[in-house]
């Protein structure tokens, strides 16, 4: 079955109750036990209900795991997943890494004695380096957040399996139809559904799926403790956006490229960042282990001022946090998404102040560009 029609029949599409066509919003936080021998399937809502479950059965499927799960957040769903780790245990993280999952590094986890090493994940050989005695994890972005560096998935996952490493990857920029961690030999694959998955801006959600019934099991323990569970109306509209992932992100993906080539023609430009750039560093590796270029890309401009008065003058976008609704969202990390990471590692990282990301929308590519072009006079 293709991923388009895997996308609308996927066995969790019917209610099995009634028949309806959408999984029912089960508001509910308990549920009657007709027998108290024997506790049914579900008891409490934070430990399972039937909307949220439907999800998670989906998106198992999607990325081929063994099972997934769904949190409030995508932060909650990767700080639940770190949470795996032991006071002892030490982590390899990528260095351009997401503001929040820097921040829960840095923050919080380091507080319960779990270590973490920032590496240039594009870089295989610093991977290898950086790899302890007692390293336990590897955490990966490809491409990465905000200048869209690829890793090589392959070399990278081997290297973990050599050293018995669990490698862990947020998949939130490409989403399962681009790009399937687990299928390259990933343990754990995160995502924020507030991004692509959901894809209309209206929901705060997370999603992680397990490649074994022990990080299953494992993770499930965790779900259920911290109890930072995806309630049923988003569960619902997450499963309602989901069917429509394929066509977005096919319109994405053409408009993103059609903009990455006009901006490198536009004289106010520095630097364009997008995989589907031949030119970007990467780009064969990713397209040997990802189907397509994505809705994501980045550039500079040569002057701060030239970028502030780009964020204030561009028109029919939103000049936002977040990314992967079906309206173009403009963002400015050192100000938005990497504002939690200190301003000299930004610097060395190459998240400059000059620094545009865009996560480009449903609207005409032509009306996209006009916009730009205008706001780069």
């Amino acid at each position: 079955m293709k991923f388009g029609t895997k996308l609308i029949h996927n066995g969790n599409e019917v209610d099995p109750f009634t028949g309806a066509l959408s999984i029912p919003i089960y508001q509910a936080s308990t549920f009657h036990q007709p027998n108290i021998e024997n506790i049914g399937k579900y008891d409490y809502a934070r430990s399972g209900n039937p909307t949220r479950e439907a999800l998670e059965n989906t998106i198992a499927q999607l990325e081929n795991g063994v099972r997934g799960f769904a949190f409030s957040s995508g932060m909650a769903a990767i700080s639940s997943v770190l949470s795996l780790f032991s006071a002892g245990d030490h982590i390899v993280i990528c260095e351009d890494v997401y503001g929040g999952t820097f921040r829960i590094a840095t923050k919080v986890l380091n507080r319960f004695g779990i270590e973490f090493t920032f590496i240039d994940a594009s870089e295989i050989s610093e991977i290898e380096s950086a790899i302890k005695s007692n390293t336990k994890g590897l955490y990966l972005e490809t491409p990465s957040n905000p200048l869209l560096k690829i890793t090589d998935l392959r070399e990278a996952i081997k290297i973990a399996k050599r050293n018995d490493v669990i490698v862990i990857v947020d998949n939130s920029f490409l989403s399962p139809y681009f790009q399937k961690p687990l299928d390259l030999g990933a343990d754990i694959v995160v995502h924020s559904a507030t991004k692509f998955i959901a894809g209309h801006s209206d929901v705060i959600g997370g999603l992680a799926v397990v490649k074994s019934e022990e990080l299953a099991r494992d993770l499930y323990t965790i779900q259920n403790s911290f109890g930072a569970v995806l309630g049923p109306q988003d569960c619902w509209l997450t499963l309602r956006g989901l069917k429509t992932l394929k066509v977005r992100m096919d319109v994405y993906e053409q408009t993103a490229q059609k903009l990455a080539n006009w901006l490198l023609t536009n004289e106010c430009v520095e630097e364009v960042y997008y995989p589907g750039l031949k030119e970007h560093p990467g780009h064969d590796i990713h397209f040997e282990q990802a189907s397509g270029g994505g809705a994501v890309l980045s550039f500079t401009l040569k002057t701060i001022d030239q970028t502030i008065r780009f964020l204030q003058k561009v028109e029919n976008v939103a000049v936002a946090v977040s990314l992967g609704g079906v309206e173009t969202i403009v963002s400015y990390p050192v100000k938005m998404s990497h504002a939690a990471i200190p301003k000299d590692v930004r610097e060395r990282l190459g998240v400059k102040d000059t620094l545009i990301r865009v996560s480009v929308g449903l609207e005409d590519v032509e009306d996209l560009i006009a916009s730009f072009q205008k706001a780069l006079i």
